[in-house]
């Protein structure tokens, strides 16, 4: 699919589930790449294609237009490229793209636009955050997949439901911080941040599983039923939790996978949280 926004040509591949007819209104979830990837590659690494067949939803793979050795970046408002530097000056804004492609989308599609979500790995992880804050009206909730940030400032207008999954061996974007000029905080604190920015408890429960814990903050917003959740995997690397064997030289480069939450399940189960 291809859309013109602000002059740009856009690209998006979606993925409609089996048995779609177009009857029956169904969920949304944009699933945005990392940092020098692709809409394609973003696909094959996460396949969700099998989750939407299996939950009937709409899956879409939008594509940046920074270029990035192979692929794409995201412009994310205020923050620094992959690398450290800045958004070029006339990019392309992607928080109007992404959030424009919604109505577009569900002018070809029949979607329920109350079950709209982002995700996003890495870069699309924190674009994905993005879109919580500056598009709450349009996301039901965010996912962001070893990408979890607070942007500042966040003009949300209402408590945004967040589930956030991160691994304890993230080289690239470290779950204790102290990374990229756009990664200074942990993945922790950033969750706290959500969680206040939310009116959650301010003590979180927590459970732990074989290989994960389940950090939650619940009683967000006065009783809106949001909640924010954080997946901490022992052990995972840069990667998607639950998604298609990476080869060898990816493991190298992005650290090791793991199977003890899977990603796409845990946020679609997450996606029930009224928006």
């Amino acid at each position: 699919m291809a859309l013109s926004v602000d002059g740009h040509s856009r690209t998006v591949i979606v993925h409609v589930p089996r048995g779609y007819t177009g009857k029956r209104k169904v969920a949304l979830m944009l699933n945005l790449h990392g940092s020098g990837s692709t809409a394609r590659q973003q696909e094959l690494l996460t396949g969700m294609d099998a989750t939407a067949d299996q939950d009937g939803f709409i899956v879409a793979y939008p594509q940046g237009l920074l270029r990035s050795g192979a692929g794409y970046d995201w412009s994310i408002p205020g923050v620094p490229l992959f690398g450290g530097a800045a958004v070029p000056k006339g990019a392309a804004n992607d928080v109007r793209f992404l959030t424009d492609l919604v109505p577009a989308l569900a002018s070809r599609y029949c979607i329920d636009t109350t079950r709209v979500y982002a995700t996003g790995l890495s870069g699309g992880g924190r674009m994905s955050s993005q879109l919580a804050c500056d598009a709450a009206g349009t996301f039901a909730a965010v996912a962001p997949v070893a990408g979890l940030r607070l942007p500042s400032p966040c003009a949300s207008s209402r408590p945004v439901p967040v589930i956030a999954v991160h691994g304890t061996a993230d080289r690239i974007d470290p779950c204790g911080g102290n990374g990229q000029a756009y990664w200074t905080y942990s993945v922790p604190s950033a969750a706290a941040r959500w969680a206040a920015h939310d009116g959650c408890q301010s003590t979180p429960t927590t459970v732990s599983g074989s290989g994960y814990t389940l950090t939650t903050y619940g009683a967000c917003g006065g009783g809106s039923g949001s909640a924010v959740e954080l997946y901490t995997l022992q052990g995972e690397g840069h990667e998607w939790p639950g998604g298609p064997r990476l080869p060898a030289r990816d493991v190298a480069l992005l650290g090791p996978q793991s199977d003890a939450v899977s990603a796409n399940a845990a946020m679609w189960v997450f996606a029930a949280h009224p928006g």
